[in-house]
């Protein structure tokens, strides 16, 4: 018997002990890793009485290695889609109220601005670029658009408290 007649009687012995702890996709795609890595590692092994425990050793590295990677991405404990509850697209009277609140925040930290940062987050809500903004503004060096950016975001946060919520 040459080592391909072997590798296939080997094949079904090692697909049925699969099968029969895995389902039978997990179980195709082991005994391929198994056959693969007794081609590449141990093409030397050629006997049948040494092939085969060595083939189920590779086998249960594959077997636990799979269960770890399962268990490392949670999927035995995933939720199903269906259980998980919808989104509640309601007006909620409280939700409605923190937005409104939020808002009459915002606009009383930018009515505080400076009139360079008030004209600046105009232009970004326009959708004007940092370039298109250096132009308007007449600044040769596009870092100092950055920089007042930065430096108005930051003022616009402390007028609204230290947070946007």
């Amino acid at each position: 018997m040459d080592r391909d007649q072997t590798l296939h009687a080997l094949r079904e012995r090692i697909l049925a002990f699969a099968t029969s702890r895995l389902s039978r996709d997990q179980a195709e795609d082991l005994t391929q890793d198994v056959l693969a890595v007794l081609h590449d590692k141990y093409s030397d092994v050629t006997e049948l009485i040494e092939l085969v425990p060595l083939a189920f050793q590779v086998l249960r590295y594959k077997m636990l290695d799979t269960h770890r990677k399962s268990l490392r991405r949670g999927e035995y404990n995933q939720e199903s889609v269906e259980d998980l509850p919808l989104a509640d697209t309601s007006n909620n009277p409280m939700t409605q109220l923190d937005q409104k609140q939020r808002v009459d925040r915002l606009l009383s930290a930018i009515a505080q601005l400076g009139e360079r940062c008030r004209k600046l987050f105009t232009w970004k809500l326009e959708g004007k670029s940092f370039p298109e903004i250096q132009k308007i503004m007449g600044q040769s060096s596009i870092n100092t658009i950055y920089t007042w950016d930065l430096r108005c975001r930051k003022q616009l946060i402390d007028l609204m408290g230290g947070s946007w919520e």
